[in-house]
């Protein structure tokens, strides 16, 4: 497999906080690859660096060879890079569909071929149901779908997910991870931020570990898991967490 995003020596400073210090790492094409570590440890950063809504102080970002630094996010988006946020923030007012519309409109300019690429998202990620209703009145779960949905209208190689599973109970999890292998399935690349370590387990197969901006760990997850730094970190409440979650 070729190397769909390779980070190289990320810095990112705001005042005296080094939010980002050093930080590389490659995610190979259709690979899901998790980014974890306790809250603070500079993961969304690290995504608004790549998606160009903070430039870096150092380092570079390269999607499948093209450097992306100073791109503007739409830009950057037109790359086929996408990303969802922790907090799902639809157009209330609007239906789902016209929200999924939205993004499709990157690259249909024809309202009517975004109406059907959106469609074919919506009914991938299963909301054909809700595509109707406007977006405020849907479930924390489907506003997740929506999140996603909207992203995936842009047509993107790689996805980057921003706690999608945040607020959910655990069935809605299972659904959750269930969509993350569907979308895996069909040749995206991922790379997940999650505090949900059962989900995180579930869908990755290589873990990235970030604390206080650097990255103190990387690998399989099982050895990501045995590693000691990483459990002194982040890891000290996995095993007693009855859900499988991070206290």
């Amino acid at each position: 497999m070729a190397d769909a995003l390779v980070i190289k020596k990320l810095n990112k400073r705001f005042g005296g906080l080094r939010a980002v210090q050093d930080v590389s790492f490659t995610v190979r094409e259709n690979e899901t690859l998790a980014l974890i570590g306790p809250n603070g440890a500079g993961k969304t950063t690290a995504f608004n660096l790549i998606m160009g809504f903070h430039r870096p102080d150092e380092g570079s970002v390269t999607a499948f060879g093209t450097e992306i630094v100073g791109m503007r996010p739409y830009q950057v988006c037109a790359q086929g890079l996408a990303r969802t946020f922790q907090v799902a923030k639809p157009f209330g007012g609007m239906t789902v569909l016209d929200n999924v519309m939205t993004g499709a409109f990157l690259h249909y300019r024809n309202p009517e071929e975004a109406r059907d690429k959106a469609r074919e998202v919506i009914e991938f990620v299963g909301l054909s149901a809700r595509e109707s209703t406007a977006a405020r009145d849907i479930t924390t779960i489907d506003q997740r779908r929506l999140e996603m949905a909207r992203a995936l209208a842009t047509q993107p190689k790689i996805l980057l997910l921003d706690e999608v599973m945040a607020g959910l109970n655990p069935s809605e999890v299972d659904q959750a991870v269930a969509l993350i292998d569907k979308l895996s399935g069909s040749g995206l690349t991922i790379v997940i931020v999650e505090h949900l370590m059962r989900a995180i387990m579930a869908v990755s197969k290589h873990i990235v570990v970030l604390d206080h901006g650097q990255k103190i760990a990387e690998g399989n997850p099982k050895d990501v898991m045995a590693n000691p730094e990483v459990i002194r970190a982040y890891l000290g409440s996995y095993a007693h967490s009855p859900n499988g979650g991070v206290a």
